[in-house]
């Protein structure tokens, strides 16, 4: 696909609608759109959006209803195979877990996202989660936030991530890096993500940090690593003065929960594969 034929129409021309008015696209045919090859690299993907789609409330079978589809091969041989028949909030969770350098990711996101914005969390339904819930939900937000955060620092001259990144902590948690975070948790910073250590309350204030750094160097249009650094580290710390005056607990304070994000993936993706067997 040349680069011009990149547009949203693309993905209105592979929509279906069912016999009852309803809209739909087949996961098989999203695949090849967001220049993904391998069904076994998607199918990852598509598992991750059903674990967002169940922390948020809803049940992913009904918005991930599985297929069975007959192919043809050499020989005449034939193979049942798997699809999904996705909603357009499915598509949108996809789009949301799908690698952001993907051009076309990008225009999913934007596609996707116009009718199931009223999907997300209010504050009342967030508050109803369990602390599990709550974490799970947050930390998918600050992953997708991140790798917006990464494609904006790279266009305002960041090369080196690692040492963006520690900016941002040392101004958030008054000096520490990541690697210090780490330590201080008590895990291995050179095999597990600080990020999947942290409670909600935690995990929301590094997302505030995220997106206001990101907003930031858009606005200020900086273009050189070292302003996008002290940038990072000034929004850190902003973000460290309002939990002070706000009477917050500072973010080295919180406690490091005993699961990992890991750990909670895997108990949800085994209640997930229950309720489909």
């Amino acid at each position: 696909m040349t680069t011009d034929s990149y547009n949203e129409k693309m993905f209105e021309e592979i929509k279906h609608i069912n016999e009852y008015g309803e809209e739909y696209w087949e996961a098989r045919e999203l695949m090849p759109l967001l220049e993904y090859n391998k069904w076994e690299n998607f199918h990852r993907v598509i598992k991750q959006a059903m674990i967002a789609c169940e922390t948020s409330n809803y049940k992913a079978s009904d918005h991930f209803p599985e297929v069975r589809k007959m192919i043809i091969l050499a020989k005449g041989a034939k193979r049942s195979i798997i699809d999904y028949n996705l909603s357009r909030y499915a598509c949108y969770l996809i789009v949301q877990n799908a690698n952001p350098s993907k051009k076309a990711v990008a225009l999913g996101q934007t596609y996707f996202a116009v009718q199931t914005r009223k999907q997300e969390l209010t504050e009342l339904e967030f508050s109803k989660l369990s602390e599990d819930e709550k974490r799970l939900y947050t930390r998918i937000s600050v992953k997708n936030k991140n790798k917006y955060l990464f494609d904006t620092a790279q266009k305002a001259g960041v090369k080196d991530y690692g040492k963006f990144n520690d900016y941002g902590y040392k101004g958030l948690y008054n000096g520490e890096t990541a690697k210090k975070i780490a330590k201080r948790k008590g895990i291995d910073a050179e095999k597990e993500d600080i990020l999947d250590y942290m409670g909600s309350e935690e995990l929301g204030a590094n997302l505030f940090r995220i997106t206001q750094t990101d907003a930031k160097l858009k606005r200020d249009k900086i273009n050189k690593e070292k302003a996008a650094c002290e940038t990072h580290y000034n929004v850190g710390k902003k973000v460290r003065k309002t939990i002070e005056e706000l009477g917050g607990t500072m973010p080295e304070d919180l406690p490091t929960p005993e699961k990992s994000i890991k750990e909670i993936e895997k108990e949800e993706l085994k209640k997930l594969n229950n309720r489909r067997s």
